[in-house]
């Protein structure tokens, strides 16, 4: 079983924000898969995919954001499931928007949800998939850049960016990690 964490903010204020693309990969997955999120045994809305590989637990945190670990540590915990098989869905505002870098482990770059996640697993060797959200005008905040709408004219970029990084769990899921990283880390989505 694979564990599939999507990375986000609850509620209807930050639902179209960019820091909620790891929740929006989960509910295209959730969709394709015909998945319903319900309750878990933790601060968290899970669904269970059993027809793709030997089954997977689409997770996203209701601890907001910086406490994401909390959720994700619980939830591996008590489904036993190995480090090798949890994959952390997240944005980035390191990639140009609509950029995928999947990789197995590595630090968290400066993201606070991932380095909840690294601290409440005890390791970097977690993988994980970026989805570039851009670092929006330099002369604005990072921080309120990432808790706002997504911009109309990125919409279409990001969809793209969004169904490619479903395509990209699936993949990890059937054939691991370094098939991949191999087929999705070189695409970018269309401008």
């Amino acid at each position: 079983m694979k564990l599939i964490a999507g990375l986000g903010n609850p509620g209807s204020r930050y639902r179209d924000t960019y820091h909620n693309v790891g929740f929006a990969v989960l509910d295209e997955l959730a969709r394709r898969h015909g998945a319903r999120f319900e309750g878990a045994p933790a601060e968290a809305v899970m669904a269970r995919v059993r027809e793709l590989g030997d089954g997977l637990l689409l997770v996203k945190p209701l601890t907001y954001m910086n406490l994401s670990g909390v959720a994700v540590g619980e939830l591996q915990r008590y489904y036993k499931v190995a480090l090798s098989d949890v994959l952390i869905v997240l944005d980035d505002v390191a990639l140009s928007l609509g950029r995928l870098r999947l990789r197995a482990q590595g630090s968290a770059g400066g993201h606070n949800g991932l380095e909840s996640v690294i601290d409440a697993l005890g390791t970097t060797a977690v993988p994980r998939l970026r989805v570039g959200v851009g670092r929006g005008d330099p002369r604005r905040d990072l921080a309120n850049h990432v808790l706002s709408s997504v911009d109309a004219e990125e919409r279409v970029t990001l969809g793209q960016a969004i169904e490619r990084a479903a395509n990209a769990v699936e993949a990890f899921v059937l054939h691991g990690v370094e098939h991949a990283m191999n087929e999705h880390n070189p695409w970018v989505a269309e401008t």
